[in-house]
């Protein structure tokens, strides 16, 4: 049986937490994605032939990585900054990454500032390459300046609540349990390490420099708009965007693979404040579009594939938000063929 280990790695910017089976062969990194931890990697870790080095980390702020501050005007760069000086004292000069959620834009950050340093790109349900809410049409047009409709300010409060109450029941829709039985996985499926993944859901660091960041008032439809710290911040639009990997003069090959019933990054995301509005979750909805998530994916995808790059669309039927827990082996036969592409 395959033995995980977990270990902290200091490095220039900060000490990081990572879990590991060994030490040789072709490095493949896993990179959680919100309100998570590696945890959610380990299972899939054990899964990888002798060939690879598979190791999962910990982001600043979740997990056993150091909380630092997160600055939210640099879009997801603390965290591929972070994930480059890993690397760096690792010895590991390139790897396979593989990013789940926010932890894809983690990796398409990392790939468009370090393309030569990475064999292969795999994303899990990935965030927009346009960030998360407050965009629309296939080029993420923004809905208003300010980025309204995205950031700190969208974050579910009672969810937030309950994380820090270290809520581990399942009486409200809004404990992490919940959370993550009804929208991480798609029901009825109750994960394997269900227990471990509330408390790696619990770890998370919580305030305006980490989940879910500030926010400002705004003067368009819903009312609020991104701050310049935290978590959720990272990923408005108004400063995280990677739309130009077309450009890279290094193209590794690319997977996507997502569940067609995720309702997380979705087309019609029951995340994303616009569509909440247009299905009557949200007062006062004015008209402004859902963001669609998968058709500005698939936007930036194809653009990246027609300069050159190898990508592949893998979209699996009854499943949600976590292909690689829900179809642990249709998902390692798909990361595999792109790792020996």
């Amino acid at each position: 049986m395959t033995t995980l280990r977990t270990r902290r790695v200091t490095t220039g910017r900060l000490t990081q937490q990572i879990t590991e089976t060994g030490s040789e062969g072709e490095a493949v990194v896993f990179v959680h994605g919100n309100v998570s931890s590696s945890a959610f990697w380990h299972s899939t870790l054990t899964t990888l032939p002798d060939r690879y080095r598979p190791l999962a980390v910990d982001l600043r702020g979740f997990g056993g990585t150091d909380p630092l501050p997160v600055d939210a005007t640099r879009g997801l760069r603390d965290y591929s900054d972070d994930l480059a000086e890993l690397l760096t004292a690792l010895g590991i000069d390139r790897a396979h990454l593989v990013g789940w959620s926010m932890g894809g834009g983690v990796v398409m950050q990392y790939l468009r500032d370090h393309p030569a340093a990475v064999r292969s790109v795999t994303l899990v349900s990935p965030v927009s390459p346009y960030g998360f809410g407050g965009t629309h049409g296939v080029d993420g047009t923004l809905n208003s300046e300010d980025g309204a409709g995205s950031g700190g300010g969208t974050a579910n409060p009672d969810f937030v609540r309950r994380l820090a109450g270290g809520d581990r029941g399942e009486d409200s829709p809004t404990s992490p349990r919940s959370v993550l039985t009804s929208c991480y996985v798609k029901p009825p499926l109750r994960p394997a390490y269900e227990d471990e993944y509330v408390e790696s859901m619990l770890a998370t660091r919580l305030g305006d420099d980490h989940y879910p960041g500030d926010s400002r008032p705004s003067a368009a439809w819903p009312g609020i708009a991104p701050g310049t710290r935290g978590v959720l911040n990272c990923m408005a639009p108004t400063h995280f965007r990677v739309d130009d990997l077309h450009l890279l003069e290094s193209k590794p090959p690319v997977l996507w693979i997502r569940g067609e019933d995720d309702i997380i990054v979705s087309d019609t995301s029951m995340f994303d404040l616009a569509h909440l509005g247009a299905i009557g979750a949200v007062p006062g909805w004015d008209g402004t579009p859902a963001q669609p998530m998968i058709a500005q994916t698939r936007y930036v995808l194809d653009r990246y594939a027609a300069a050159g790059g190898a990508v592949r669309e893998v979209a699996v039927a009854g499943v949600g938000h976590a292909v690689h827990l829900e179809r642990p082996e249709e998902f390692g036969k798909a990361l595999l063929e792109v790792l020996s592409a």
